[in-house]
């Protein structure tokens, strides 16, 4: 069996359990602006629950959370500052890597939004500021082929690995669907030869329900079988396709993701092939303890 690499948990719901500084339309973004040392205490909770990568907080680091002249007069240095916060709490404990994050810079779940110049913008700015303290790239709740290609194409010239993470339709059951699909309607399966073609070190699922991942891995394998696999699936209620675009409103979580619960629906993705498991939106510091301790037992 293949050793499961630990990622982190979901970064803005930590902050607001902390207390740090925590509102709409900022997002995560706000307690990088206001109280950053919040930021690095999160990075530093994940870290001592088990995590052994830690993904900067630069999700909300976009006009779409933080507005087109803050983005215009600050985007660089936040990013830059998202960066510092990680790398000082992976620093401080050996063996720990940082994924830079990179989100969808039109909102989550809004692939229709997609424009590849200003896509190229606004990942540039994020990638410079990033770029001096990551170890790898994490492309992260990627609805479309296109959002991903962007991606890739941003970082290609930095000599650091991609993870490419997609987010999955999951507004019906698996089963009632031919194959499993991206947000946008494009299948896991084009995804995965995007995956390729971009040369990606890995591909994972990420803020989608625990339900649609299985199916996700399996169609994956079958066009790539030796690209490494992971999953972070989120606790929300119900799909976002039915309660509006992630970070839009304050969702409500679901009550049967305890960790326990949370880290048998990840026995199951490490029986599909997955190596690579954490949590997303509504899983904190208690799931990945759990993780940690359980699937490297």
């Amino acid at each position: 069996m293949s050793k499961i690499t630990i990622l982190d948990g979901g970064m803005s719901r930590e902050l607001e359990r902390i207390g740090a500084p925590f509102r709409q339309p900022e997002w995560s973004a706000l307690a990088l602006i206001e109280a950053p040392e919040t930021v690095r205490q999160v990075h530093e909770n994940f870290i001592r629950a088990g995590a052994q990568v830690i993904t900067t907080d630069s999700y909300a680091l976009v006009p779409f959370h933080i507005g087109e002249e803050r983005f215009r007069t600050d985007g660089a240095r936040l990013a830059d500052l998202a960066g510092q916060m990680a790398r000082q709490a992976a620093d401080a404990a050996p063996g720990v890597k940082v994924a830079g994050s990179l989100p969808p810079v039109f909102g989550s779940y809004r692939p229709d939004l997609f424009r590849a110049d200003r896509g190229q913008e606004i990942l540039g700015v994020l990638v410079a500021g990033l770029a001096p303290h990551v170890d790898l790239w994490l492309a992260e709740t990627q609805s479309s082929l296109e959002e991903a290609a962007a991606a890739a194409q941003a970082v290609s010239q930095t000599g650091k690995p991609l993870w490419l993470s997609f987010t999955l339709r999951d507004d019906v059951e698996p089963d009632q669907m031919p194959e499993p699909q991206l947000r946008s309607g494009q299948s896991v399966a084009e995804a995965a030869r995007l995956a390729l073609r971009v040369g990606a070190a890995a591909m994972l699922f990420n803020c989608s329900r625990p339900e649609v991942m299985e199916a996700a891995l399996v169609a994956a394998h079958a066009v790539a079988p030796d690209l490494p696999l992971g999953v972070y699936a989120n606790a929300f209620d119900e799909s976002q396709d039915e309660d509006g675009a992630a970070n839009e409103v304050v969702s409500v979580l679901r009550d049967d993701l305890d960790p326990p619960h949370y880290c048998g629906w990840a026995e199951r993705w490490t029986a599909k092939g997955a190596t690579i498991i954490g949590g997303c939106c509504g899983i904190g510091t208690e799931h990945i303890h759990h993780l940690a301790t359980h699937l490297n037992d």
